[in-house]
């Protein structure tokens, strides 16, 4: 027989069990699936993947409410479609969203559910046929970050979408307006110059569109390479790493970074290896430094910069060793170009969330490889030889990412007329240059049609380009320091213009 104690101490060891399988049951089901009914459809759905990703659902379990011990919750007031996009997108699937009601019943569920990951989504699929709409319907819903974003993709490509940006509300159409376009920027490739010698050919250009002419915009610092080294754009400052001087490819050990707002430079650490020719890639905050050469070794190494504390540090190595490969960024995902002679070229993604290089696909052509690659929406466009390794005749291939399919782009593109071995995207134009011209050619369905022709970039030699948005008073400001480069060397040859440094087609 037991005792009184004996029973209950057994008692109480009993209700300490119990209370610990209730908790433990408490919490699978906080962890478990649950259903949500949405208009008369009820979707079965992971309690985690809602709490990581739905600030209205992460606010609701951590609650203590009855409600959020419930199994089943009933959302009201949204579509059931918009439910389903939300969730796909939230498992980093990619749903193509065509369809108007879709695009406004996902902006919904975005905005009453507060998930970041679909408001982000909505702005990587911004294109020409949804941009209007979803302006609109961001500014209906409070949408921050995805109305900003429309209205600059909208500034970008007015003159493809005047007419339907007339069927807006005034103050929509006052707000685009008061933002300025991108800027096709370019600058030649130039080794540190002398303190003592002002040279005015180490200059930064901005394409006027209007006249289609060449201004300036400011001048290289004193230190800073653009011969070998990494150029291009982060938040809206343009950056130059690294780079060479001279013949003995001696490297600059240093990074630059030219704001536009306040039109002026600074200087921060290079990377912690010693590179040149290597790609240099601007994403979410941060520089990426892949590859390159030192002491004529082609490296594999890759570090990436964190911009706001300009503090370097290394990533996992490439797949293989690269120098000067042609990359981009498309929807958000950095995509390199490894060539493997004579007739292959592999693409891969790096993804810097998990540190990982993943193989994408490979493009095989005869005697050929990638020298530029540019994104347009989903499709990668890779500009690479002509026939018998003619790099004056340029094609174009297609990877589109979504569907994993390779399309060739009909005809040649022939580089005297437009220089594809650099090239940039806003809106649905390419820009392309060289000394000859400026060609902008609006990418349409399988095809880049020549849209405009303007003059070419008053420097010879290789360039640089990236896409810059200017202040609204930069005109005034680059007129200013051009007359005083024009002082400075009034014979330089082809500057006719303080208000456009041009160079006669």
């Amino acid at each position: 027989m037991y005792s009184l104690d004996q029973r209950v101490m057994e008692s109480s060891c009993s209700l300490g069990q119990i209370r610990q399988i209730n908790e433990e049951e408490q919490a699978e089901e906080s962890t478990g699936q649950l259903q949500v009914r949405v208009e008369d459809t009820v979707i079965i759905v992971d309690r985690a993947v809602l709490e990581q990703h739905c600030e209205y659902f992460r606010a609701l379990f951590r609650s203590g409410m009855k409600d959020s011990q419930l199994n089943e919750l009933h959302l009201q007031g949204l579509k059931a479609r918009g439910f389903l996009i939300t969730m796909a997108v939230a498992r980093e699937e990619q749903p193509s969203l065509q369809d108007a009601d879709e695009l406004v019943e996902a902006a919904e569920c975005a905005a009453f559910l507060q998930v970041d990951v679909l408001v982000q989504y909505l702005i990587d699929i911004l294109d020409t046929d949804n941009c209007v709409l979803l302006y609109h319907t961001a500014a209906a819903y409070g949408l921050r970050s995805l109305f900003h974003s429309a209205a600059l993709f909208i500034c970008d490509a007015y003159s493809d979408l005047e007419e339907a940006v007339k069927t807006l509300p005034e103050e929509l159409i006052d707000y685009v307006e008061s933002l300025t376009p991108a800027s096709f920027v370019a600058l030649g490739t130039h080794s540190p110059s002398m303190k003592i010698l002002q040279d005015c050919y180490r200059t930064v250009f901005y394409l006027d569109e209007k006249p289609g002419t060449w201004k300036y915009l400011t001048d290289l610092p004193t230190d800073a390479s653009t011969s070998m080294a990494g150029v291009t754009v982060v938040q809206n400052r343009l950056y130059i790493v690294g780079g060479v001087r001279g013949v003995s490819k001696e490297t600059v050990d240093f990074s630059f970074c030219y704001d536009t707002e306040t039109n002026a430079w600074s200087m921060f650490d290079g990377p912690q290896q010693s590179r040149y020719n290597f790609t240099l890639i601007g994403h979410n905050g941060h520089l990426y430094a892949i590859g390159g050469e030192y002491e004529k070794r082609i490296m594999s190494s890759v570090e990436t910069c964190d911009v706001s504390t300009g503090a370097w540090r290394f990533c996992k190595h490439a797949p293989r060793t690269v120098a000067a490969a042609a990359s981009t960024v498309a929807r958000r995902r950095i995509f390199v170009c490894f060539w493997k002679p004579p007739d292959t070229t592999d693409i891969y993604e790096y993804s810097p969330k998990n540190d990982e290089w993943m193989f994408l696909t490979t493009m095989v052509k005869p005697q050929s490889y990638g020298h530029c690659m540019v994104a347009h929406g989903d499709n990668l466009y890779v500009m690479r030889n002509g026939p018998c390794d003619d790099f004056l005749r340029c094609l174009v291939d297609c990877y589109n990412i979504t569907r994993g399919q390779w399309t060739a782009l009909p005809g040649h593109y022939v580089n005297s007329r437009g220089a594809l071995f650099t090239a940039m995207v806003r809106g649905n134009s390419a820009f392309t240059v060289n000394r000859n011209l400026t060609l902008e050619y609006v990418i349409c369905g399988d095809k880049w049609k020549p849209r405009r022709q303007m003059t070419g970039f008053p420097r010879s030699g290789s360039l640089w380009t990236c896409l810059l948005r200017l202040p609204k008073n930069a005109d005034t400001l680059q007129e200013a320091e051009a007359e005083e480069v024009q002082e400075i060397d009034g014979k330089v040859e082809n500057v006719q213009d303080p208000k456009g440094l041009t160079h006669p087609a």
